[in-house]
């Protein structure tokens, strides 16, 4: 791959790490891979061991929430170590742990960088939450390693469903670089249209239905009023019996229809900021086959974080390798399952409320939400009503190892210096818990019984942040 002109010598730099990153690799004749539980970490799992099976390089895949010295000591014996979308916040761990480790990650770095073969965009100017994915990281490296071109739509994939793309509605940066590659090799095609869920799999009607980023007045959730809409322009929704799909409609009533839902926002004075999210880059996988969920980056990373978030992580690697067969059906009933679960913690916020601090809000959700789909819930809660979109939002829910939480803010935040990686990381820290991630999206794990406490030091640490 090679860098453009604008993106200088950090490009080359970061390049050149993956090289290093690539060439210890080529000297292992066994490597474990060590990722992380989401759609990211399941397609940067995914990427380098297609790349090492390529090379007849033997390798072994373990998926975890979190690194600990339990996942460490897991792994001591291994000659070679490869951590993917994780391991820059547990440089510590890794003194001591005696094989070669390969870190290939994204989130903020804490401890000391001077590790020989980590790859992370923080370390070369570059934002992780936006340039850089952790899959794609693991990308660069599969990619030194030979022509691996094939494998940039699961980088793309990890990209999107880590949100790369929201902020500027568009992939940037060195995921822009991976992107145009996968487009000149007709792997992925980028296009600007509706920014909905389910282009490829749901019946028009329901997408918009269904549409909460943004919440359009009058048509998400309400059925009548979209068919009332939709038979005034015109678009017949069934064709032989079947219900079209957004991905079925003619480009012109494409078109009518986001003109249709731009003017209904403007006209119920929504800011024209927001309504501009209403379109934005999509990114359709060439490779898949069209009318399913892996055809869209963004229900593909969907359908692999239904399989992470239940334990079900092998399923959505197994899919990431090509299976098609009897884990992809598996993987399906899983995001039905995760669907529901989504909707029933959404309604659960919805009901219950959020509270409000100073430079925050929170819900904690305890037993009802899941631990691992609260970071999910709190990042669809900034339609609610009652929910602050000037103010980051904080979920908690109860797991078996204490208490998780998980933070989100806004674009404008962070133009304010909102960094929640560093605030959960010391809030979480001065209770006796541990947290980390990236400046506009964060997690932590603390000690049951401490919520009180971190909330008001996260409180405080916010606002000096953002003052």
């Amino acid at each position: 791959m090679d860098a453009p002109p604008n993106l200088g010598i950090l490009m080359e730099q970061l390049l050149k790490r993956a090289r290093e990153c690539a060439q210890a690799l080529k000297k292992q004749d066994e490597i474990k891979i060590v990722s992380h539980v989401d759609a990211d970490g399941l397609a940067a799992a995914s990427i380098i061991c297609r790349a090492l099976n390529k090379m007849e390089i033997s390798n072994e895949i373990k998926i975890v929430k979190k690194l600990d010295l339990p996942v460490m000591q897991s792994v001591s014996g291994a000659n070679a170590v490869m951590f993917t979308d994780l391991g820059s916040g547990s440089l510590d761990l890794m003194d001591d742990l005696g094989p070669v480790c390969i870190v290939a990650d994204h989130h903020q770095p804490a401890g000391s960088s001077e590790m020989a073969f980590h790859l992370n965009p923080h370390l070369f100017g570059f934002n992780g939450a936006t340039d850089l994915s952790g899959s794609g990281a693991t990308y660069l490296i599969a990619r030194a390693l030979g022509d691996n071109v094939e494998l940039s739509d699961l980088a793309v994939v990890g990209a999107v469903g880590d949100l790369q793309h929201v902020r500027e509605g568009r992939l940037r940066g060195v995921n822009r670089l991976i992107l145009d590659e996968a487009e000149k090799n007709a792997i992925v095609r980028a296009e600007k249209d509706l920014q909905a869920f389910g282009r490829q799999t749901r019946p028009v009607h329901k997408l918009l239905e269904y549409t909460s980023s943004p919440f359009i007045p009058g048509i998400t959730g309400n059925s009548a009023q979209i068919l009332e809409l939709l038979a005034s322009l015109n678009i017949e929704l069934k064709e032989e019996g079947e219900w079209k799909k957004w991905v079925d409609l003619s480009s012109a009533e494409r078109r009518s229809i986001i003109s249709a839902l731009i003017q209904r926002c403007l006209t119920a004075g929504m800011p024209p900021v927001r309504v501009q999210n209403l379109v934005g880059e999509v990114y359709t996988l060439l490779k898949e086959e069209p009318g399913t969920v892996l055809r869209d980056a963004s229900e593909y990373a969907t359908l692999l974080n239904a399989t992470a978030r239940y334990s079900f992580e092998k399923i959505g690697v197994d899919v990431c390798l090509g299976d098609r067969g009897g884990s992809y059906r598996k993987a399906n009933e899983l995001l039905l399952m995760h669907r529901e679960n989504l909707v029933r913690g959404l309604n659960y916020v919805k009901q219950t409320g959020v509270t409000t601090l100073s430079n925050l809000q929170y819900f904690h959700a305890g037993d009802y939400i899941l631990e691992t789909i609260v970071g999910i819930v709190a990042g669809m809660c900034k339609n609610l009503e009652g929910v602050d979109r000037h103010l980051p939002i904080v979920g908690l829910a109860n797991s078996d190892e204490g208490v998780k939480v998980s933070a989100r803010g806004t674009q404008s935040l962070v133009e304010r210096h909102l960094n929640l990686a560093r605030a959960m990381s010391e809030a979480a820290h001065s209770v006796g818990g541990v947290g980390g991630g990236h400046d506009i999206a964060a997690g932590a794990t603390i000690p049951e019984g401490t919520e009180a406490e971190f909330l008001k030091n996260l409180n405080r640490l916010v606002a000096q942040q953002v003052s």
